[in-house]
C-alpha cells in the first residue's frame, strides 16, 4: 500500500494551519499532495492548468502556491511572473520533474521561494511548506500590525507585538496629547528617536517642526550656539546673527538625544527653558519666548550621574515627568521576525530590488543572536543582506560571521550568555559543518570524507541540526 493510501486512512486535523494552492496537471500528483497537506492541517485547493490556478488566486488569498514547472496551457515561469505581478509578497514553491540547475536558477530569479524536484521527500517538502507558510504569515502579521498601529496611534516605522512594546504603544498614545516633558531611556539602537517621533506625530504639534539634536556629538560651545542661536559678533566666527534650534522648533517638539553627555553649564540653560520657556541668544540681551515640547533620551542612567554630580538633580526631575523605558531587542525576541520582514520590504524597495525573503536556515541564527546593537544592528544586517543578494531568498551566507556563529566558543557564548553547554556545543557543531559544506561546494560526500565519518552520520547530523542544504556549486 502506498504512503498516500496509508495517510488517507488516518484522521485529518480539524484546525487548519494555512491555505495552499496546488497548480499541477498530473491528477496523481495533486491527490498525493492534497492528502499529505490536509493530513498536516492545511486547507488545500487544486488546479490542473495555469489559467485555472490564476483564477483560483483571484477568488481567494493563499499562504502558499505549489506550482508545477511544466503545465499544459502555459509555462510555469510565466504563471510565476504573473503571480508575482499580482502580489509581490506571494510565496511560491516550484515543483518539477525537470530538476536542472538552469531551471532552478530561473525559478529563483523569477521570485520562487524554493525549488523541489519530483519525486520529493515528504519530510523535506513539509519542512519547506511549513517554513514558507510561516514566512507568509509573519509578513501578513507585520502589515496588519502596522496598519492597526497607524489607525490607532498614527505610529510610523515602529514594529513590535511583544507585551513590552504594546505597553509602550499604549503609554505613547496616552502621553502624546499632553504638553508634558518625556524622558526616553534605553540602550543604543533601541529606537528612542522613533518613539519621540511617534509622540510628536500623535500630538497636536504634529503639523509643526520635529527637531532632533544629538547633544553628545558637539562641543559645549557649539551645542549652545546650535540650540540657542547667537548674535553677530558673539564670538570670532559669528559674522552674522543666527537662529537656534529652539526657535526653529517653536510650536513643535525638540528631541535632545544623549542628554546625559551635556555639560553642566548647558544643562542650566535647558532648565531655564523648561521652567520659563525663555532663553537668550549667545551674546544677546533680549529674552526670546518659545513654545517647545522637550523630549529627551539617554542610554546612561541619569540617577547615577546625579549622584556623581555630573547631572543636575533639578533638571533630572524636570525631564523625568514621564519616563518611557525601551527594552533591548534580546528581551523581545518575538518581535525579531516582524522586524526582519519589515526591513526586507523597506530595503528591497529602497534599492529598487524585487521583494526579498529570509530562509529558515538564516532566520535561526538571527533568532539566537543576542543583538548587542539592538534594532539598529538588525537593520544594518538586513540592509547589507538585501544589497548583496542576487535572488529572492536571503541565505545564511549573507549574514556576518558573528551572527552565524562562525567563530570561537567565546564569541558564541558572548552573544548567547544564557545558553546551556549543550546549546553551545550544537552551535559550534552547526558552524563547523556549515563551513565544511561551503568549502566542499555543498558536496556532502566530500564533506563526510574530510570529516572521516560515514555519509550517513553526516546526514543524521545535518537533519538533527536543521541545516538547509543548498545546490552544489559548479566547481564541485
Amino acid at each position: 500500500m502506498s504512503e498516500a493510501a496509508v495517510l488517507s486512512r488516518r484522521p485529518v486535523e480539524v484546525v487548519t494551519t494555512g491555505s495552499i494552492l496546488i497548480i499541477d496537471d498530473e491528477a496523481a500528483i495533486r491527490e498525493s499532495l492534497e492528502t499529505l497537506l490536509e493530513f498536516e492541517g492545511y486547507r488545500v485547493v487544486s488546479a490542473s492548468t495555469g489559467e485555472m490556478g490564476l483564477s483560483r488566486l483571484g477568488d481567494q488569498p493563499f499562504d502558499l502556491v505549489l506550482l508545477d514547472f511544466a503545465l499544459p496551457d502555459r509555462n510555469g515561469l510565466e504563471i510565476l511572473a504573473e503571480i508575482r505581478d499580482r502580489d509581490p509578497q506571494q510565496v511560491v514553491i516550484m515543483i518539477t520533474a525537470y530538476g536542472t540547475v538552469d531551471n532552478a536558477v530561473r525559478a529563483m530569479q523569477g521570485g520562487a521561494t524554493n525549488f523541489i524536484q519530483k519525486p520529493w521527500d515528504n519530510e523535506k517538502l513539509m519542512a519547506d511548506v511549513r517554513a514558507a507558510v510561516g514566512r507568509r504569515r509573519a509578513e501578513e502579521e507585520n502589515e496588519q500590525l502596522k496598519r492597526a498601529l497607524k489607525q490607532r496611534y498614527n505610529f510610523e516605522n515602529i514594529v513590535g507585538k511583544s507585551d513590552s512594546m504594546l505597553k509602550i504603544f499604549d503609554l505613547v498614545a496616552q502621553v502624546a496629547p499632553s504638553r508634558s516633558t518625556v524622558l526616553v531611556q534605553g540602550e543604543s539602537g533601541t529606537g528612542k528617536e522613533l518613539i519621540a517621533k511617534a509622540i510628536h506625530s500623535s500630538s497636536q504639534r504634529k503639523d509643526r517642526p520635529f527637531v532632533p539634536v544629538n547633544t553628545g556629538s558637539m562641543p559645549a560651545d557649539l551645542l549652545e550656539s546650535t540650540l540657542f542661536g547667537h548674535v553677530k559678533g558673539a564670538f570670532t566666527s559669528a559674522i552674522t546673527s543666527k537662529k537656534g534650534l529652539f526657535e526653529v522648533a517653536d510650536g513643535g517638539t525638540i528631541f535632545l538625544d544623549e542628554i546625559g553627555t551635556m555639560s553642566v553649564e548647558t544643562q542650566s540653560k535647558i532648565l531655564r527653558v523648561l521652567q520659563d520657556r525663555k532663553f537668550m541668544h549667545l551674546g544677546g540681551v533680549q529674552e526670546i519666548s518659545v513654545d517647545v515640547r522637550i523630549i529627551a533620551a539617554t542610554n546612561i542612567d541619569l540617577k547615577t550621574l546625579v549622584r556623581e554630580g555630573r547631572f543636575r538633580e533639578d533638571l533630572f526631575y524636570r525631564l523625568n515627568v514621564i519616563t518611557i523605558d525601551l527594552p533591548p531587542l534580546r528581551s523581545r525576541s518575538e518581535d525579531v521576525p516582524l522586524l526582519v520582514s519589515h526591513f526586507l520590504v523597506h530595503f528591497a524597495r529602497e534599492n529598487n530590488k524585487p521583494p526579498r525573503q529570509i530562509s529558515p536556515e538564516a532566520l535561526r541564527p538571527i533568532m539566537d543572536y543576542g543583538w548587542p546593537g539592538n534594532v539598529r544592528e538588525l537593520e544594518n544586517v538586513i540592509e547589507r543582506a538585501v544589497v548583496l543578494s542576487n535572488g529572492p531568498v536571503i541565505g545564511i551566507d549573507l549574514l556576518p560571521d558573528q551572527i552565524v556563529g562562525r567563530g570561537s566558543v567565546g564569541k558564541i557564548f558572548e552573544h548567547r550568555p544564557d545558553a546551556s553547554l549543550f546549546e553551545i556545543i550544537e552551535d559550534c557543531e552547526r558552524s563547523i559543518i556549515l563551513d565544511m559544506l561551503e568549502k566542499c561546494g555543498w558536496n556532502q560526500t566530500e564533506a563526510a570524507e574530510r570529516f572521516h565519518i560515514p555519509l550517513s552520520t553526516l546526514n543524521q547530523k545535518i537533519k538533527r541540526l536543521s541545516i538547509e542544504i543548498r545546490k552544489r556549486t559548479k566547481e564541485h
